[in-house]
């Protein structure tokens, strides 16, 4: 299972700038008034070889009127509570203030290992400034500017060493398909997984929260054999208050990173929504298979353009990664229950495909030489060969003479026709150029 890192601190100390240091994308909005960041921003870093996800929180803070400053302080206890490792970043520029103390003594009380992070050290100078946090008695600590990357080397290498090792889960260790129902509180998660093993294995209730620990069910019906997941929604906390949005956001990546394929569920009555689209790009950064499912499709007035319109609305939302199963379904009246297991297991067989390097060489170069790239400051591009990468994920390598030539455009004209003749449907696929 994979390890969560919440970044905290008060604000304007730099966090979404050392978010989108580590994640390699200018997710985060960065600006130097303070409390910008209101929403959680998560991304997955990838270093060394390893993965791991990051959240930026907002920034915390005590004593203040401010309606959004209470959410985001409770977030922020949330974020400390749920996440593997705690990256505590401070300004060098300002020293210790008295809401880093107040923070200090949260982490003091808990169990999770700390990293203490200066930021701005960007001379010789604020590096001597940078002891005074010792003064925090959280250890050690690690200076970097997250505005130039220095030092995020050294923090990023630090940040894999404290990670706890996972154990394996009963999916781990049997090699079985783990099929994962997410998506946002409410949309009826628990009676699927009721609808699909017919029996109320699973309270279910129009309150939002109601499933309060993810639970895995060996499932064994119709020719299938797989693990059958439902996220939870929210447990019970008795330190700090609940936010349903942020915890079910938390343990949707936990979930999600240890699948082999997700459900992702959403109210047809609603539409796809802000939420349940920030799951889909969680689902497709970790590249797992996907499979929509338009719950509550009974409610719907219909006429024979609604499914049409309803669907086409859906994939203009989750665009360009639209080559995914969308299925009506209704719950309540087990509409197309036993297709979402069909679809689900034929999605998992196109995420574990592996086509021979003859037959894919003779599907590709014939679509190459159809159309080549484009010529670039009158350079030609010629690409020789092209393999699948013995990764979890479909993953394919074509060798080139000129692999920084190639442009978006053109990856995506290769994405497509290898989709179109191998079947990746609900899979994320990931294409790499390198010198022949």
């Amino acid at each position: 299972m994979g390890n969560i890192a919440a970044i905290i601190g008060r604000p304007n100390v730099g966090k979404s700038t050392l978010f989108n240091r580590l994640t390699g994308r200018k997710a985060a909005i960065v600006d130097e008034q303070a409390g910008v960041t209101r929403d959680r921003h998560y991304g997955k870093v990838e270093w060394n070889g390893q993965e791991f996800s990051v959240i930026d929180t907002g920034g915390y803070v005590t004593n203040s009127d401010d309606i959004f400053e209470e959410e985001i302080r409770k977030q922020v206890m949330l974020a400390i509570e749920e996440a593997d490792l705690i990256l505590f970043l401070v300004d060098v520029t300002c020293g210790i203030t008295d809401l880093e103390e107040g923070i200090a003594d949260i982490l003091h009380r808990t169990n999770k290992k700390i990293l203490l992070v200066v930021n701005k050290v960007d001379t010789s100078e604020r590096q001597y400034d940078a002891a005074v946090f010792y003064g925090l008695g959280l250890g050690d600590y690690f200076t970097i500017s997250s505005i130039n990357g220095s030092g995020t080397g050294d923090l990023l290498d630090a940040i894999l060493e404290r990670f706890p090792e996972k154990e394996q889960t009963p999916g781990e260790q049997d090699e079985l398909p783990r099929v994962t129902i997410v998506g946002r509180p409410n949309v009826g998660k628990s009676s699927l997984i009721n609808a699909l093993t017919e029996e109320d294995r699973n309270i279910v209730t129009p309150l939002a929260g109601t499933t309060r620990d993810t639970i895995d069910t060996l499932y064994n019906k119709y020719g299938h054999l797989f693990y059958l997941v439902d996220t939870a929604g929210l447990r019970k906390k008795t330190k700090v208050n609940e936010d349903i949005e942020f915890y079910s956001i938390m343990r949707a990546i936990r979930a999600i990173e240890n699948s082999d394929v997700c459900l992702l569920m959403i109210d047809a009555t609603q539409g796809i929504e802000a939420q349940d689209l920030n799951i889909f790009r969680l689902i497709q950064r970790n590249r797992k298979g996907v499979v929509i499912l338009a719950n509550k499709w009974d409610l719907i007035e219909k006429d024979t353009h609604t499914a049409k319109q309803y669907e086409e609305a859906i994939r203009s939302r989750i665009a360009p990664f639209t080559d995914v199963p969308i299925i009506f379904t209704s719950v309540l009246t087990r509409q197309r229950i036993k297709k979402v297991l069909d679809i689900a297991m034929e999605t998992y067989q196109n995420r574990t495909k592996r086509i021979p390097t003859h037959k894919l060489n003779e599907v590709m170069l014939r679509v190459i030489d159809a159309y080549h790239p484009p010529a670039i400051k009158g350079k030609q591009i010629k690409i020789k060969y092209v393999t699948q990468l013995p990764t979890l994920a479909p993953s394919f390598v074509f060798f080139c003479n000129l692999p920084q030539y190639i442009r978006d455009p053109y990856k995506r004209y290769l994405e497509n026709k290898l989709r179109e003749n191998f079947d990746f449907s609900g899979v994320p696929i990931q294409l790499f150029f390198r010198n022949k």
